[in-house]
């Protein structure tokens, strides 16, 4: 199984609009940070996490040529609003979507011409699942876990795929949803910035104490803003077994 990042960066991306601080001013490719999204791949199978505003280029930068399903967290702008991207992977075939029901609604919301009795000529193709965060569901070659975790006050969904877990946007989760993370090899997990808190994101700091308790051999933080620093100075900060994920990083499991 591997994991692609597309994107690692929070709702504002980074570069950040109008921002010369030193990490929006950084050469280092890695302090440059598409909206967060995510490609599992294992056997013949592509799923991908979320579809936000950078989708294409995204897209185009990995050589995708085929994404089977898309796995949606929740129903922010900066995760779903690339579905009408999808168009070119639904030419020959219906694209399933999986989604809690507030997703779900936001996504018909959103693109109501691709739900319609006549659909529009090359609009996207697509199939909406609602998920239970009780249940596995088989995606090709891929076993896929939903998990509930909060994105402030509202629930969101994150993923197990077998021992890789991938959370966003998270500010908590439950004692009994945490429990669904034993035996995690690779945790992928959202960290906005350092230190400073916020209400609805994880801080690094907030992250290590999650990844203290389920003790995977290697974690990744996504979802950063510019104020988490540079990537060559944090990176020096953290545990051995934690790292920055950076836009075009391919790790195994």
């Amino acid at each position: 199984m591997k994991i692609t990042f597309l994107g690692t960066g929070t709702s504002t991306g980074v570069p950040e609009i109008g921002c010369k601080c030193e990490v929006c001013t950084s050469t280092d490719p890695r302090d440059s940070r598409l909206r967060s999204s995510a490609l599992v791949q294992d056997g013949n199978t592509t799923l991908l996490i979320d579809c936000g505003p950078d989708f294409r280029i995204q897209i185009l930068r990995a050589d995708v040529k085929k994404i089977d399903a898309l796995l949606m967290t929740h129903k922010h702008y900066d995760h779903l609003v690339g579905i009408d991207d999808l168009r070119p992977f639904t030419h020959n075939r219906e694209m399933p979507i999986y989604a809690d029901r507030e997703t779900e609604m936001q996504i018909r919301s959103m693109f109501p011409y691709c739900f319609g009795r006549i659909k529009y000529p090359g609009v996207a193709n697509i199939r909406i699942n609602s998920i239970d965060h009780n249940s596995t569901y088989r995606v090709g070659d891929i076993d896929v876990t939903p998990f509930r975790v909060f994105h402030g006050m509202f629930p969101i969904t994150a993923y197990r795929f077998g021992k890789l877990a991938y959370i966003t946007d998270m500010s908590y989760i439950e004692p009994g949803e945490l429990e669904k993370l034993a035996g995690v090899e690779v945790l992928v997990i959202n960290a906005l910035r350092f230190s400073k808190p916020h209400h609805t994101h994880q801080t690094v700091l907030e992250a290590l104490q999650i990844i203290d308790h389920v003790k995977p051999r290697a974690a990744y933080f996504t979802h950063m803003m510019h104020h988490i620093g540079l990537h060559a100075k944090i990176e020096k900060c953290l545990p051995s077994n934690v790292h920055l994920a950076y836009d075009g990083l391919e790790v195994e499991i």
